[in-house]
């Protein structure tokens, strides 16, 4: 009795191990690196909805853009009630793989795209500017009818569903690859709930979150437990376990502001041998294709993003990294390489489509 005891045990600790609970302090450290990944991801998110919908409301009607937050509220709750139990039945390796490799993809545009703002390379988010926007937009369809506006209704449920998505998104996949998908989601609620009071406080557009800042904190934390997931996920391990972590978050911190000073000194020298030149922001979407090549146009620039090479090299450094563990090799170290020298490619690659941009005020 007392050796079979001892062998359930031992499986019992393993399992739990797998799942990230072996040890009280790892799994408190690891839920609270969950929770403010999802937190400050959805903060900024939310800020952006909010925006939409104060201009929205202000000018076609509270009811009508409060109808359409509720209701993609409650699609994108019912899409994480689904989607999380499911994705939690998968094999743990499989699992941390996927997540692992969308949330590299995910985090490092963000990474890219934080350090070309604070180099002046990328006009910053600008809610006041948004606001204002939204606003003329509004008031150009002329006054409200009775009844439910379709305009009001369809601008806030399109604004929440396509900011939600990007939180869902994250949701889903910190909370599933833990087991943790209810404090995930209890995280992004909490956020959502704060961006909301402040919200109603003010009543204007939360123009003083520091929200090119926050980005590149988000960046860096779904890029950090991307590369941790990944690489455990095809068989590599970290030395020291969940505690590496703990190196990998500020190591690759260092590295995204290291390249962003470098990339700012550049474009600011740049900029004195230059007329004053604005990067004209997204580019118009091309009408001419239909409706169902614009979805999966847009479900293909979700996933992947803007930049289909740094996805190919993510895949790519996975496919490395798995042939290294299975050749019995040491292979932990060929992600974190591998995530460098990608954002190092990808920043200077969008160096060569934008140009420096003169900020009144500094960048």
């Amino acid at each position: 009795m007392t050796a079979t005891n001892g062998v359930e045990a031992s499986t019992a600790e393993a399992r739990r191990h797998r799942l990230g609970l072996s040890d009280n302090c790892v799994m408190s450290g690891a839920g609270i690196g969950l929770a403010v990944s999802v937190f400050l991801a959805c903060t900024v998110e939310a800020v952006e909805a909010l925006t939409i919908v104060l201009a929205v409301a202000a000018t076609r009607g509270w009811s009508s853009a409060m109808s359409g937050v509720v209701s993609a509220a409650l699609l994108l709750t019912a899409l994480v009630g689904v989607l999380g139990p499911a994705l939690t039945q998968l094999p743990i390796d499989i699992l941390r793989t996927v997540v692992g490799a969308l949330l590299l993809i995910f985090g490092l545009q963000w990474l890219r795209k934080a350090i070309l703002r604070a180099a002046g390379l990328k006009a910053k988010h600008d809610e006041r500017q948004v606001y204002r926007h939204e606003l003329d937009a509004a008031r150009q369809l002329g006054p409200t009818g009775r009844g439910l506006d379709r305009y009001g209704f369809a601008v806030a449920f399109k604004g929440v569903l396509l900011e939600g998505l990007e939180v869902a998104f994250i949701v889903l996949t910190f909370g599933a690859n833990q087991h943790r998908v209810g404090v995930a989601a209890l995280a992004a609620a909490l956020a959502v709930l704060l961006v909301i009071a402040v919200g109603a406080a003010v009543r204007a557009p939360l123009a003083r979150v520091p929200e090119n800042t926050m980005k590149l904190a988000v960046g860096v934390m779904l890029s950090s437990f991307g590369m941790f997931w990944g690489t455990e996920g095809v068989g590599a391990s970290w030395p020291g376990g969940d505690a590496s972590l703990l190196v990998i978050v500020p190591a690759l911190l260092l590295i995204a502001m290291a390249i962003a000073r470098r990339v700012s000194a550049d474009a600011q020298a740049a900029l004195d041998g230059e007329d004053d030149t604005r990067d004209s922001g997204s580019p118009e979407p091309d009408r001419r294709h239909g409706r169902v090549a614009q979805a999966l146009l847009g479900v293909w620039e979700f996933v992947v993003g803007d930049d289909w090479r740094t996805a190919g090299g993510v895949v790519l450094a996975l496919v490395l990294t798995s042939l290294a563990a299975n050749a019995s090799a040491s292979a932990w170290w060929i992600m974190p390489l591998a995530v460098g020298g990608l954002l190092v490619f990808s920043i200077h690659h969008a160096r060569h489509q934008v140009s420096p941009m003169r900020h009144a005020g500094g960048a």
